[in-house]
């Protein structure tokens, strides 16, 4: 296990590691213990009792953030003509076909999200080997892929976060900012949590959610009770 270092010991100095806290409780205690010199991300972690090595026990979908993610998030669109058109006019940072792709290959990956119309992803194909190891790869299962472009476009800029277990079985979400309100926090915390609890797949066998945890980016960890969520 990797020793602490004095800041980290220092800031669990009042804090129990074995304790399982109330929701609030652990928020407020996380705010309090945040001193880095910027606005730190506000991170999710949910051990869950899957093996995700079978089909049927993945975990993915997309959640509404009540309240945002707190970051500009960039957004790209593979889309021609009408509906290129509208994937601007919805505020997508970058929109095109081709020259998206050329741009792409070259290492220009300038977006935090990527969306396709259907017809677009025989060329989306291209650069899949690029797009999928960075988890942006276009996926009409959490709605990247659709023809209502615009509405997921708006979607992404309001603060939709997809989320996926990892091979692990730990889904790891950006949930917002440390400079959020307690309460504000607490409901981004709470629609993840539902909607991974939603998402539970038939193939998972005996206790779904496991432990969840809560931390600021250069900040404590602290396990949630789940009795409370």
């Amino acid at each position: 296990m990797a020793k602490l270092g004095k800041r980290l010991r220092n800031a669990y100095g009042d804090i129990d590691k074995n304790k399982e806290y109330p929701l609030a409780e652990a928020v407020q205690k996380m705010r309090t213990h945040a001193k880095a010199k910027f606005d730190e991300t506000v991170e999710v972690a949910m051990n869950l009792g899957v093996d995700p090595r079978h089909a049927d026990q993945q975990v993915r979908g997309t959640v509404q953030l009540p309240n945002g993610t707190g970051k500009t998030v960039r957004v790209a669109v593979f889309a021609r003509d009408d509906k290129a058109d509208e994937a601007k006019q919805a505020g997508a940072d970058i929109v095109g076909a081709e020259d998206l792709v050329e741009a792409i290959q070259k290492g220009e990956i300038n977006f935090d999200r990527c969306i396709a119309s259907p017809d677009m992803m025989a060329l989306v194909g291209r650069v899949a080997r690029v797009l999928g190891p960075k988890g942006l790869m276009p996926n009409p299962k959490v709605g990247t892929v659709t023809v209502n472009v615009a509405d997921a476009v708006k979607a992404a800029k309001a603060g939709e976060v997809e989320y996926r277990v990892e091979k692990t079985g730990i889904v790891h979400v950006g949930v917002g900012k440390i400079s959020f309100t307690d309460e504000k926090i607490s409901e981004n915390v709470r629609a993840l949590i539902n909607a991974v609890k939603n998402a539970k797949p038939e193939g998972a066998k005996g206790t779904y959610i496991k432990k969840i945890s809560l931390s600021s980016t250069m900040g404590i960890g602290l396990k949630l009770d789940l009795a409370d969520i």
